[in-house]
């Protein structure tokens, strides 16, 4: 398995790109994306669990009753969520303006309007101006390429304040299969089966059955163990398209080749779901809370969660405080047995030297339910890093797993006072 260039354009088959089509007042850098396989894909979809769910959310679950896609046409600036029939409408008219468009040019041919898929993100309950994006349609189609993945991974973007995009090769049957992704992710994020937005290509050949099943899999154990700040979205919407090109046999079971296909595919979304913790609004560190010995590995998973979705925690490591009490609190109201009483806490980071290698940090706070009589200055040092990993060994089983947040900083209370106006 190897990480290359590309995001959603690194498989064969995929074109992608963006354009400004001034959906928001005031935005300099594209708001509107498209993706587009040379052929019909099989595909699957994971989506906010919030009840409130945004229109182009409810266009895409019914559209992927049928495991079939080919485009996905997404947009900043605007959340059509709340919005009504009005809003419904607009979603349709979004697929049919990219169907449209596409559909003129010689490349593909025609397009089936149901075999586009549709996502929004932004501002909540105000009508999108669906005209605006209509007007560039013909300009997104035909600027499609495989360089277009670098303007379609910025058109995306909220209050991102990077790009976020991966791509793996890995082999598959005897052939090179790729997996791309790009997603976007800073707020408003405590993902249950999806993320804000997360768009997966692959020249996999693999049953829409199997796909369903590796990326349900993949999710829970990546995108589901982030959370920023607790809220999830009305428009949390993961997707993944094959469209079968790299020609390796199909997978239409769980064999050898599926299992290849899930690494891969757990590798990608493990690095995007580092990435949109990371970039936490107003986030100043990287936190990753690993718990090992408990029960079973989805205890594991909801201890670590709860770790890392505590307020109270995230304020701490904002402050660089080694507050370990905050952890055990943290892992005793999450509802999930584990042992007090044999439980231990430790901090880790790696600092950059003048000479460019790395030294570790490492500090144990609370060892077998008892507290320790730690350094706070070496604490504080280890905590100081971007990235700081919570270390939960529990001694209840060989259960494993692990979760990702960021601290909360002044700057979160900030950007989200006024989001709105």
């Amino acid at each position: 398995m190897e990480f290359i260039e590309g995001g959603v354009t690194a498989p064969k088959g995929f074109y992608a790109n963006g354009v400004l089509s001034g959906i928001k007042a005031g935005r300099t850098k594209e708001d509107t994306a498209l993706i587009v396989s040379e052929v019909q894909c099989n595909a699957a979809g994971v989506f906010t669990q919030n009840k409130v769910k945004a229109e182009p959310v409810k266009l895409s679950m019914l559209r992927l009753r049928r495991g079939k896609a080919q485009a996905v046409i997404a947009n900043s600036g605007n959340a059509n969520a709340c919005t009504g029939d009005n809003g419904a409408n607009v979603a349709v008219r979004m697929a049919h303006a990219a169907a449209v468009a596409v559909s003129k040019l010689d490349k593909w041919g025609k397009i089936d309007e149901d075999d586009v898929l549709v996502c929004s993100t932004g501002v909540i309950g105000q009508q999108l101006p669906v005209e605006v994006i209509e007007s560039h349609a013909d300009e997104l189609a035909s600027g499609l390429s495989k360089e277009g993945h670098e303007k379609a991974r910025v058109a995306i973007m909220t209050t991102d304040t990077k790009y976020k995009e991966v791509a793996v090769s890995t082999e598959i049957g005897g052939k090179t299969v790729t997996i791309g992704t790009m997603a976007k992710g800073s707020g408003m994020i405590h993902i249950n089966l999806g993320t804000m937005l997360g768009f997966i290509t692959t020249d996999c050949a693999i049953s829409t059955e199997m796909l369903k099943e590796a990326l349900k899999e993949s999710a829970e154990i990546t995108y589901n163990c982030v959370s920023v700040d607790g809220d999830t979205s009305t428009n949390d919407t993961l997707l993944l398209l094959a469209n079968g090109m790299a020609e390796n046999p199909e997978i239409k079971e769980k064999n050898e080749d599926y299992k290849a296909f899930v690494a891969a595919l757990n590798a990608l979304n493990t690095e995007m779901a580092r990435k949109i913790a990371a970039d936490g609004e107003g986030a100043e560190h990287l936190l990753e809370c690993s718990i090992t010995g408990a029960k079973d590995d989805v205890t594991a998973r909801k201890l670590a969660k709860a770790v890392i979705s505590s307020s109270l925690v995230k304020a701490a490591f904002f402050g660089k405080d080694a507050n370990w009490g905050r952890i055990l609190c943290a892992l005793g109201y999450s509802g999930e047995f584990f042992t007090p009483e044999k439980t231990t806490v430790s901090f880790k980071s790696c600092s950059l030297m003048d000479d460019g290698k790395k030294s570790e940090n490492f500090i144990t706070v609370f060892k077998n339910g008892v507290p320790l009589d730690f350094d706070e200055d070496k604490a504080k040092i280890t905590l100081s890093e971007k990235e700081v990993k919570i270390l939960v060994e529990l001694k209840d089983g060989e259960g494993s797993g692990t979760a990702w947040g960021c601290d909360l900083t002044y700057e979160y209370v900030k950007i989200n006072g006024d989001y709105r106006t």
